[in-house]
């Protein structure tokens, strides 16, 4: 009886070799594509959970000039609009919605 790992290494002729060789070769490109893929998703997820934004305030008080009233409010994408009536001038302000800050101010007036 002969030994099977003395049959396992006997020596490849040398074209089996050369596809031994490129299959290796081929198997460390495809391990390290497949590693630098898993490794680029896995960036992007811990960047996207730790990347801080900042939070928006618990209480804000927006101060609207005296005698004005609220007229509308509404919200669109990342801006929160609200409409006010100042002594008949119809204006709009807006604020971003992440951080309530003012982010614009829309006047009407009529033409003289």
């Amino acid at each position: 009886m002969s030994n099977p790992s003395e049959d396992d290494e006997a020596a490849l002729d040398p074209a089996a070799a050369r596809i031994v060789a490129k299959v290796r070769w081929l198997m460390v490109i495809s391990g390290a594509t497949t590693g630098l893929a898993i490794a680029a998703v896995i960036g992007v997820i811990g960047y996207r959970l730790f990347k801080t934004e900042g939070s928006a305030p618990a209480d804000v008080t927006a101060l609207l000039p005296k005698g004005a009233r609220v007229v509308a409010t509404g919200t669109a994408e990342d801006r929160i609009t609200v409409t006010i009536d100042v002594g008949g001038t119809i204006e709009i302000r807006t604020f971003d919605a992440k951080t309530l800050k003012p982010a614009g101010r829309l006047k009407f007036a009529t033409e003289p």
